[in-house]
Order: structure tokens, then sequence, then C-alpha cells
């Protein structure tokens, strides 16, 4: 069922791709004279203010979609106004969120306020203008600073409560209602906001920690507003300042463009990174990206703008980092680290958000880069049915302490689509993006991407209560996204997948890993592939699972029409069975569609399984095909699987409801048995093919090698090779591992292990030293 939710407009903020320090602004040698505007925020920096304002409440544009969100939004806004108690004398705002040192809830608290406020300050809310209600805003803010947040408050808990995310909702509050406030109340209320975010290079609870990514942004615009609504310049500069590392020399840089593997920040190759090893352009990059669009929205035509060159560099991401992952709208899974587990951020909803960034960046931009980003947008937009991003029946996200989505989004896009923007075409591109161990395969049609670990990048994310059983996500799972299929895993994919059978892994059925938890990496570094041309490309991974039992060699090879997937060397030494999943497919709630094997219809019984032997094709209607190309057993499972999004998250301000979900599955599996010395497996994920066109797809490729040594295989003239060591085959010699690609003119190669100097190839009789220092995964490609 489709679902019609998004992610609210964060205050803005954006993201920024850059090189090292850029030159600051310039500002007075002196600060301003404080001249008061209407309530207590000065006249000077009043500018900077309203536009924050209007990133909460929009521009008024008139239209039927924002009266329709408009009256959701004051659904919710009535019902949190009529549940709010601001008699005081310790007793709770909300009944259901107790007041407390370090409470769980203040940030709830803060997010409710806040919604009030904005329908209140918005232009026909449901509570626009009532002086009943504003006097009881003014009375919450009152109440909730006296008692659980100000600045003689210890940080207890996450220390992302303190210093982002309740400065955040407070400022969205206040920049609604400022006008309305007197100067010693602003200051009041952001007493404790200097206090967690004064220097936002700095982690307030520890100074040793220099903030990176994502938080330094937040923490930046969070200083710029607020130093706005205080007339203080010199939070403003700060916060200004933090973006590029000012104080630190550029070395923190949100715009540093960093060139190795891994590390919090953006990298040469379009990567994202944040807790340092988790590949993060489906959250954090976009927080970033928000935060640094929101900072030139703010300061924009004041003397405090951005420099244009900062500005050209912050555009530049969306291209380069975040739309090579978007399909549909949404972010693809293995982008979104732990954030996959939360019920309210889907990748519909997180695509959303990238949506409105892209948007608020638009309206600065001119010439080129404001048609591209507008084309992007409008692709998005265009694409999205399965989560309209003009419709929002829901503005509250499911997790408690909600963001609310209000009527800028729509408003924003409406003024975009009515300028006659015209969407992005799809290109067809095969991208690595090697600094996080990720690729994108893109068709005109369908696309996919991996999830793979490495000794630099983490098998998973687990931490905060999030992500309670994401096992294996970084073992090898292959996504695919299919057109007729945009909300496989927006529908309650990850609280009713099997945990344990993902598309694309091989594990042992037994008992996972009693410690698991954190951002373990993996344990072998040859993780990488090599790019042919933008329909064309190969991947490899040296797979042991979590406790060692358990090893294989693993390549996928990326062609228009389908992923030829190869294994070899699996070898086990625990009791457990061993099993390869073809596919488990999110057929939807009592979802159904054919399955067959050779033409012949295979039972899809509930919870019966089928012994599918020595089948050279299958087909699940709906879905597209799959061709087993060795002699291996499949077992096919139909079967329903019900979970909670309470299940996989339970983090204080994200964790999920108890509302069990179905959704049936459709699981293909081979079967390696127990303690399997050097099997192999061998077939094709054919997303979106026809029954005619899964007979005839093997004929645009050949498998060559299936060994521990070398996997390859023929597309047309060129052949693709994952070379795990030195070896040859079908004419072709490497000194070391690699993964190669070959034609008559051309040779692409590329070092997974990111470990050598370089490699020498010998092809056509010629040995070609390929110097590989340095490119971290990236392919090189050498003329013959």
């Amino acid at each position: 069922m489709p679902v019609n939710r998004r992610n609210a407009l964060r205050g803005g903020a954006l993201a920024a791709a850059s090189t090292v320090l850029l030159t600051r602004p310039t500002f007075a040698s002196a600060a301003p004279v404080a001249t008061p505007a209407a309530g207590g925020v000065p006249a000077a920096t009043a500018p900077i203010v309203a536009a924050y304002r209007q990133l909460q409440t929009g521009i008024n544009r008139p239209s039927p979609e924002r009266t329709a969100a408009l009256a959701n939004l004051g659904r919710v806004a009535k019902a949190y106004n009529a549940s709010l108690s601001v008699a005081g004398g310790g007793a709770p705002l909300w009944t259901d969120l107790p007041l407390g040192p370090g409470s769980d809830y203040t940030t709830s608290m803060y997010a409710r306020l806040r919604a009030i406020a904005v329908d209140w300050g918005t232009p026909g809310g449901a509570l626009s203008g009532d002086p009943v209600v504003l006097d009881r805003i003014k009375a919450a803010l009152e109440l909730i600073y006296a008692s659980q947040y100000n600045e003689n408050v210890g940080e207890i808990g996450n220390w992302y409560t303190y210093e982002i995310g309740i400065p955040y909702y407070l400022l969205h509050t206040l920049s609604v209602v400022a006008d309305q406030l007197t100067a010693e109340q602003l200051a009041r209320y952001l007493a404790p906001v200097k206090r967690f975010v004064g220097n936002p290079n700095l982690r307030a609870n520890n100074a040793s920690v220099i903030e990176t990514g994502a938080n330094r942004a937040d923490k930046a615009l969070i200083s710029i507003v607020s130093g706005a609504m205080l007339g203080d310049t010199a939070w403003i500069k700060t916060g200004i300042d933090a973006l590029t590392d000012v104080a630190g020399g550029g070395a923190a840089s949100v715009v540093a463009k960093l060139d190795r593997a891994a590390g919090d920040g953006f990298h040469v190759d379009g990567s994202f990174i944040q807790h340092d090893t988790i590949p993060y352009p489906g959250h954090y990059g976009i927080v970033l990206l928000t935060a640094l669009a929101g900072a030139i929205h703010v300061t924009a035509g004041t003397e405090y703008a951005l420099p244009q060159p900062l500005k050209d560099k912050i555009y530049a991401l969306v291209a380069d980092s975040f739309a090579p992952f978007v399909y549909a709208g949404a972010l693809m899974e293995p982008v979104r680290g732990r954030m996959l587990s939360r019920q309210g951020e889907t990748g519909h909803d997180i695509g959303h958000q990238l949506t409105v960034a892209t948007l608020v960046l638009a309206r600065t931009a001119s010439g080129k880069t404001k048609t591209d980003l507008n084309a992007l947008a409008a692709k998005w937009i265009k694409e999205g049915e399965y989560a309209p991003f003009l419709k929002i029946p829901d503005p509250e996200r499911f997790a408690p302490g909600p963001d609310l989505v209000a009527t800028p989004g729509i408003e924003f896009a409406q003024d975009m689509l009515a300028s006659g923007a015209r969407p992005a075409r799809v290109v067809a591109t095969h991208r690595d993006f090697g600094q996080q161990d990720r690729m994108v395969h893109v068709t005109d049609d369908w696309s996919a991407s991996l999830g793979v670990s490495s000794t630099r990048i983490s098998r998973y994310e687990s931490i905060n209560g999030q992500n309670l059983k994401g096992f294996h996500v970084g073992d090898g799972v292959l996504y695919t996204f299919l057109p007729n299929a945009k909300g496989h895993y927006t529908d309650a994919y990850w609280p009713t997948v099997d945990p344990l059978l993902l598309p694309g892994t091989t594990e042992n059925d037994g008992p996972v890993d009693p410690k698991f938890g954190g951002v373990p990496v993996g344990p072998n570094p040859h993780t990488g592939g090599v790019r042919w041309d933008a329909r064309t490309g190969a991947y490899a991974f040296d797979f042991t699972s979590w406790d060692g039992s358990l090893v294989a060699k693993k390549s996928w090879f990326f062609t228009p029409s389908g992923i030829v997937c190869l294994g070899a060397g699996i070898t086990s030494t625990s009791a457990s069975a061993v099993r390869t999943t073809i596919e488990n497919r999110n057929l939807g709630e009592g979802g159904r569609g054919s399955l067959l094997a050779d033409g012949r219809r295979v039972p899809t019984d509930l919870g019966k399984a089928s012994a599918l032997r020595r089948s050279h094709w299958l087909h699940l209607e709906n879905v597209g095909g799959y061709v087993l190309l060795d002699d291996a057993s499949v077992t096919a499972l139909r079967e329903d699987r019900t979970g909670a999004w309470r299940d996989i998250d339970t983090g204080a301000n994200t964790k999920g409801t108890t509302t069990p979900n179905t959704r049936r599955y459709q699981k293909l599996v081979l079967e390696h048995g127990v303690k399997p010395v050097d099997a192999t497996y061998a077939y094709a994920v054919l997303p979106g093919a026809s029954v005619i066109g899964t007979l005839t797809a093997s004929w645009a490729w050949r498998v060559v090698a299936n060994t521990p040594v070398v996997q390859a295989v023929r597309v047309g003239e060129a052949l693709l090779a994952n070379f795990f060591t030195a070896g040859s085959v079908d004419g072709v010699r490497v000194s070391g591992p690699a993964s190669v690609a070959v034609g008559r003119r051309q040779l692409a190669v590329s070092d997974p292990t990111q470990t050598q100097d370089s490699v020498t190839v010998t092809v056509h009789g010629k040995a070609v030293t390929v110097p590989l220092k340095g490119t971290f995964g990236a392919t090189t490609v050498v003329r013959l």
C-alpha cells in the first residue's frame, strides 16, 4: 500500500563537496549596533531570522496540495495543543512525556511544541494567529526551559540531544514567535544553546572531540541562527567559520574533499562517510546538505552571505554524491546505515528530505546550476509515485519525537514546477565509490547496488538501540530496484524480512554473533570492482563470516540485462548448513505472483518449501527472471512474516511502534549443505525480465571461470575478471589481486584491496604495469 510520508525540512542545511579551506566572507571589524526590530531580534540580523522562519512556515503560495498538507498539520497541532498542560507546578506538559533530568522525552516535548508553533505561524493554519495559543506556546517555552533544558543542566545520555536535537526544535519554534518575545526572553531560552553549541567546532561534553561532517554543519547552522536572534555577530561568524573549520586550519572542513579511504566527510570520488567507517549519503550526508542549504538560504543577501566558490562546491554535491543513489525518489538501502531500521525514515522519507534540500539550493542558484538542480528535484518528484512528494496525509513520522512536515517543501516544489523545469533524464550508469566500498548500476528501467564491507568499511552499524537485526547487511547483499515495485524496501521490509537470508549473501544458518552491535569493520581488504563502460562492470568481495567459520569468494558482473553472480571456495567448519540466497522478495501484504521453473508452475502454498533440482531458469511474476548456471539445488519457499518496527529500533527518540506488520516473501535459496569444501554457485538475476527475456538473456554473456583464484565473464567483446590473487584466465594474466576488464583496444584495472602500488597485466602477449597507488579502488584505463 503506498505511503505518503516524508521528513520535515530540518531548518535548512546543506552539504559541501569541496576542497580545503576557502576564502571566508569579510565581516565588519566591529559589531553593528543592535537596533531592535519587532520583538527582541535586532534589526541588523533580523533578515537571517526571517529567512529561517520561511523554512518553517513557507512562502504562502496557494494550492490545493498546500491546503491539504496544512489541514493535516493542523490536525496534529490541534491535538498537541489540546493535550498540552501549562499549569506548571511540576506537572508534565503532556501526560505521556515525563519530566526529569536527562529525560528521554525532552526532544519530543520540543517537537510537539514546534508543531503547534509552526501551525500558529503559518498563514491558513488551524491555529494561525490565535492569541490564546501564542500565550500557551510562551508558557510552554518557559516551563520546558525551567525544568528540562537550561544552561545549568548536565548532559545525560546521548550528547546529540543537548547539542543538536533540542536546539534545532527550539530554533524552529523561536523563529516563528521571535517577534512576540523580548530580547530578554530570547537570551534566556538560548542560554543553554550557547552553552552546548557556543563553539560548533567541538563537542561540548568532551572538548577533545572535534566535530566533523553532518554534526559540524548542524552546529554551524544552529550557531548562525542563534547568533542572529541575539544579535551576537561573533557567534554568527563562529558558525560560518566552522563550515570550513577556520579554527582548525581547514582540517575538519565540511566541504573538504578527502583523498583517502573512509574517514568522515566527502571524498574525491563522491563518497560520503560518517562515523569514520559507514557509507552515509542516505542520512548524514543529506543532513549535512540540508544544513548547508539552510546556511546559504538564511545568509543570502546579507553581509554574512557565503562566498560564491563555496556555494558552487555545495551545489555540485547533489549530482556527485547523492543523485546516483536515488531510485524512484528514495535513497538506496546500502547508503543508509542504521537508519534503515527507523520506521519514520524510510528511503522515501529521506529521499523527500533530499528533494527539499535540492529545491532550497536551487532557489539561491542561477544559470545552468539552477536548471540542473531543479531538473533533479523534478525527476524525483515525478518518479516518486509510491510516496508522492506533494501529498502529506500524515505530517508526522511514526517514531516518537517526530519531525513535522510543514508547507515549505510543497511550495518550493510548485514554484519550481510552475517555472517549467524539466525532469532530468535517466542515464545508464555504472559507478564505483571505492572510498566507501559502494557501487551503483543504473539502467533505463532498473537499478542495483551492493551492501559489502572490508577492513575499511563496517559490516553494519547497530548503535543507540537501532538496526537490531542488521547482522548481515554488509555481507554481500544485492539490492535490486524495480519500476513496478518502487515501495519494496519502504513497505515494512526491514521489520519483516528474514535477516539471515538477505539476497546475495552466503551464510551459515546457525546462530548470529552473540556480541552483535557497534560498527565492526570486515576482516578482509579485498572489496571493490572495475568499470568497463556506463552499462557494464564487475565487483568482487572476499567474504569471511563474523566468526571466521565460513569463507567465500564472491563476484557480481553487471550488464544491461542483469547481474551474473558467482561464488567459489565456499568452505565452512561450522556444524550449520550453508546457504546462498538468490532472492527474498517482499511481495507486499498478501502479495501474489506465479513462480515458474523451466516453464512449470512451482507450488506457492504458504510455508511449503519446494526443492527445485537442476532447473535451468526461474521466473517470478512482476519481479523478474533467474538463470541457474550450474547444477545446484534451489529451495523455493513462499511465506508470510510478521514483525514490528520496535523489534529493530528501540532508540529513545526513534523507536518504532509495536504494531505488527505482515508481509509475504518469496525465497529462492541455494543449499550448499553442512561443512562444504570449495563449493560454488553461479546464477544470474534479471530484474524486471519477462519469461522470454529470461530465456534469451544468457546469450549476452558467458561464464569463463569460477574458482577461488579468478571469477570471469565475457560480455560482448569484453572480458571482465576478478582475480583474488595472481593468476590467469582466457589469455589474461595478472601479478596480484585485481579487477580487470579487457577489450580489443582498452584495458581497465582496479585494486580492490587498495594496498598495492601497481599491478602488471599481461594481455595480447604484452605486459602492462598499471600504477594503482593512491587510487583507492578507482578504475584506471589504459589504451592498448
